[in-house]
């Protein structure tokens, strides 16, 4: 016989997981014992808040496509987690949230930390439960890795209640391999609908193609790297799709849209006489609010949701399926019809002029020896240091647009991770945690504001006790820099409770053990760079940044 807590344990080993985010509490003892006492080849990382715990899993799983797995106690321990988990899900990341809960004897007898976990977690996943019986427990597991691995991936929840963790049954105990990883089960498109897009592509003149995160997920950078070849289309990201192709590659446009997009790349797609979504939602930040593209451009929309398809723009063409498979099927069918000739439109000329235009601005405040130091010449310092397989994990805020707008990641694949859809502060520092453990070989840097570094300082603490050979960039501008920039564009610079006194960042870091700079003059900056990735063990770089209000971020409309 086998107690509830052991099998459990035993799910999510047969599910190839390895490692394991959370926070211990009292209706998780059970499971924390069997995690303890059995030979299972998972690792757990105990963190400092529950949110972090999922903000890890997360990052571990967009670097690993595996399913990220975080944990946490009943009552307190099951709403910290939340914005993780929402996160995750609306970022189409395959992650699993297990909460312990009160025992199912106590329900509506005002047991401490109750909470209906089922009615919270419902509008914030795509698919959970709370355990009724011990015997449900594999099933449920089995469920839960199902759900968040196949069609759109996203997260799921399993509330584990206490006394279910120490009772017994017979149980049995197996996992469908392919839903460990994601995405699991790929669907490909309708061939009449591939014939009808191919129709909307070859009419064009001048397609251009806007990719999102949903290309990294599905893996299919080189797939989109034929068609635009055999279209000699340019291919503009989203900043979640920031790696779908790499930045050197003559067709790509780089990030665009209100946040971290330019002139020079916003006149790209608003030129284009047909625009291509592929994994994306063609949501607010990546159309500056529906206006780029324009309503009168046709448009060919490509995602694995249906309900995606169709939703802000009307389009001429749609497939739903999985973007390798829906961008194959199309490199096949233009393929046959061009008789295997590539068209030659001139776009990779016209880049060209495109990125010198970009960049012209970009490297003359990069040199600038002005203090405070401006963010350019900190994205320059890192870009010249930084490996080509190193991973940024962006905090919103100062670093996001920065490293979108202007950061060249020259390898596909997920390199740039940052957390658009609920954009919460205090995201990269826990994040970069998990990264790091999804790839032990990359060189992980973490690049925060100073708000996002007091969200989620206690995470210093676990770098330091698992050894990790993080960097940590703190921009030091003693703000809320994006509400602060929204107030002088909007708001008649009236700025309130905006502004919070100066910390010593590198002295917090050196209190919890990491090597850590403080540089306030320019001049240092490039060696003290060099210096941190260079190290051995965790380090933090506290810069003393220009205020984003009065920076040349590329933020095309802040709230007003």
């Amino acid at each position: 016989m086998t107690t509830g807590a052991e099998a459990a344990v035993r799910m999510l080993q047969h599910h190839g997981v390895k490692h394991i985010f959370g926070l211990c509490g009292d209706t998780s003892l059970p499971f924390y014992d069997a995690l303890a006492r059995l030979d299972h080849g998972m690792e757990h990382v105990l963190t400092r808040d529950e949110r972090s715990a999922a903000y890890m899993a997360d990052a571990y799983a967009r670097v690993t496509g595996k399913v990220g797995v975080c944990e946490g106690p009943s009552g307190g321990g099951a709403t910290y987690i939340l914005p993780g988990v929402v996160e995750a899900n609306e970022s189409s990341i395959a992650l699993l949230s297990i909460t312990s809960d009160v025992p199912v004897t106590a329900r509506g007898r005002y047991p401490l930390t109750e909470l209906d976990q089922k009615a919270l977690f419902r509008p914030l996943t795509k698919w959970n439960t709370v355990v009724d019986h011990v015997g449900q427990i594999p099933h449920v597991f089995r469920t839960a890795f199902r759900a968040a691995t196949t069609g759109r991936p996203g997260a799921t929840h399993i509330g584990l209640p206490y006394d279910l963790q120490k009772q017994t049954a017979d149980f049995d105990l197996w996992a469908q391999a392919e839903h460990g990883s994601f995405p699991a089960f790929r669907t490909g498109p309708s061939p009449d609908l591939v014939a009808a897009a191919a129709d909307v592509i070859l009419a064009a003149k001048r397609p251009v193609l806007v990719v999102g995160g949903g290309v990294i997920i599905s893996g299919a950078s080189a797939e989109l790297a034929a068609l635009a070849s055999l279209l000699d289309a340019p291919v503009a990201s989203t900043v979640s799709g920031h790696g779908a192709i790499a930045d050197d590659h003559p067709l790509a446009v780089g990030v665009v849209g209100a946040n971290g997009g330019v002139a020079q790349t916003r006149e790209v797609v608003a030129s284009a006489d047909t625009v291509i979504f592929v994994g994306c939602r063609a949501g607010s930040t990546t159309t500056e609010h529906g206006e780029v593209p324009g309503r009168d451009v046709p448009i060919v929309h490509i995602d694995v949701d249906p309900m995606v398809v169709g939703a802000n723009y009307r389009v001429e063409a749609g497939l739903v399926g999985d973007a390798r498979l829906c961008l194959a099927a199309l490199d096949a069918e233009i393929t046959r019809r061009l008789e295997g000739k590539a068209r030659d439109t001139g776009a990779a000329e016209r880049l060209k002029a495109v990125r010198l235009a970009k960049r012209a601005r970009f490297e003359d405040l990069a040199r600038s020896n002005d203090r405070p130091i401006r963010p350019e010449r900190v994205l320059a310092a890192l870009q010249a240091a930084l490996p080509r397989d190193g991973v940024i994990v962006a905090d919103p805020g100062t670093p996001c647009p920065y490293f979108s707008g202007y950061f060249d990641f020259n390898v596909t694949g997920r390199r740039f991770i940052t957390n658009r859809a609920h954009g919460a502060l205090g995201f990269s520092l826990p994040a970069s945690i998990g990264a790091a453990y999804g790839a032990p070989n990359s060189k992980v840097v973490a690049v925060m504001g100073d708000g996002s570094f007091g969200f989620a300082v206690g995470e210093l603490e676990t770098i330091v006790r698992k050894r990790l050979p993080i960097t940590l960039i703190v921009f030091s501008n003693a703000s809320y820099g994006w509400i602060k920039a929204s107030q002088k564009s909007g708001y008649g610079e009236r700025y309130f409770s905006v502004d919070f006194g100066r910390s010593d960042h590198a002295r917090i870091a050196e209190a919890f053990g990491l090597k850590s700079w403080s540089v306030a003059d320019p001049a240092e900056l490039d060696g003290v760079v060099r210096a941190a990735l260079a190290h051995d063990g965790p380090t933090l770089i506290d810069v003393i940044s220009q205020p984003l209000e009065d920076s040349a971020v590329p933020v095309s409309r802040w709230m007003g």
